[in-house]
């Protein structure tokens, strides 16, 4: 089955869930502005810090916003609805989002459309030209979550494979810092990758040839410490080599058991999303596979497979054109499972 985004409207998308704010404007079927506010200060942490985190999309909301609104050519009295992400993510982060989005939406007296920030990754590859149909499956690979999700429709999924430990972005993240290539690590390995060995050493693929669809990363990362233990000064002539082989591992695993979901569960159509989905191995690996299993792959530009308004626009656009809205009660939430 087809989802084809609505002809009409302007969706104000807001998303600040964790280290970035970002702001869009949806206009019917098309994207007319993405403003992406990142938070550089962090990498000097290697890692978010949630508080610095809520303080900075505090400074950088209302600007993102009116950014936004500008590059469309558009005023805000032009809006006709507003989508915001509650959850999952920083409680701190989501507040600020939600709580603008919220003012925003009674001052203008529209709706508003609370998205749940994974359920807008699933869909965020209905953002391009060419569109996966229903039923798909979906795998999301990002910095905290890693999931193999059945997506029959909007609101009805089954989740069939997850992390049992750190998630694929984690391990990137992990690993990078081992190797001194600072935060986040994700595609600094990317690009070290490309002039790398991918076969110089064999680090575990774990839970390959499981029966399940789980996953888990957190056996490579210890691979890859005790191999650097065990072969001290190795990175100053073979760190690009070592960057490629644990990417080489963890591209196969997560191609090698989603396919094998798709080719079992007899599903087509195949969606990777989130921000390792930006990985080019991950994309090349998955392509070429598909194409012979005779599957399609589908996964949004890297500009938006990292967390962007964008995808919380179209998948509130989506929901508003199936009667779905949220009133002003809607709470932000830390977790709250998909």
């Amino acid at each position: 089955m087809k989802i084809s985004l609505p002809n009409e409207g302007i969706i104000l998308g807001i998303e600040s869930s964790c280290d970035e704010t970002s702001a869009a404007i949806l206009r019917g079927r098309d994207i007319a502005s993405v403003i992406i506010s990142s938070q550089h200060f962090h990498t000097s942490f290697g890692g978010v810090v949630p508080e610095l985190a809520s303080r900075a999309h505090i400074r950088s909301i209302v600007p993102i916003a009116e950014e936004a609104l500008a590059k469309a050519g558009v005023s805000a009295h032009d809006i006709t609805a507003i989508a915001a992400t509650f959850a999952p993510g920083l409680m701190g982060a989501l507040l600020v989002g939600l709580n603008f989005a919220k003012g925003m939406a009674l001052s203008l007296s529209v709706p508003l459309i609370g998205v749940h920030h994974i359920e807008a990754h699933i869909f965020s590859a209905m953002l391009e030209e060419e569109k996966p149909e229903l039923p798909f499956l979906a795998l999301v690979v990002s910095g905290g979550h890693t999931l193999l999700v059945v997506v029959e429709d909007i609101g009805r999924y089954s989740v069939i494979g997850k992390t049992l430990d750190d998630a694929a972005g984690e391990a990137f993240d992990k690993v990078g810092k081992m190797l001194g290539m600072g935060y986040p690590a994700g595609p600094v390995i990317d690009r070290a990758a490309k002039s790398g060995d991918p076969t110089f050493v064999k680090f575990p693929r774990s839970m390959m040839n499981d029966e399940t669809f789980d996953f888990s990363f957190s056996g490579i990362k210890t691979s890859v410490l005790y191999y650097l233990r065990d072969n001290p000064g190795i990175l100053s002539t073979r760190s690009a080599d070592i960057a490629a082989s644990f990417q080489q591992a963890v591209v196969d695993v997560l191609v090698g058991k989603t396919i094998r979901a798709a080719r079992e569960r007899n599903i087509r159509d195949i969606v990777c999303v989130g921000g390792v989905s930006a990985n080019s191995l991950l994309r090349s690996q998955f392509k070429t596979t598909c194409d012979e299993q005779k599957k399609r792959f589908f996964s949004p530009r890297p500009m938006l497979s990292t967390d962007n308004a964008a995808m919380i626009a179209m998948l509130g656009a989506l929901k508003l054109d199936r009667g779905i809205s949220s009133d002003l009660s809607l709470s932000a939430m830390a977790r709250v499972p998909l």
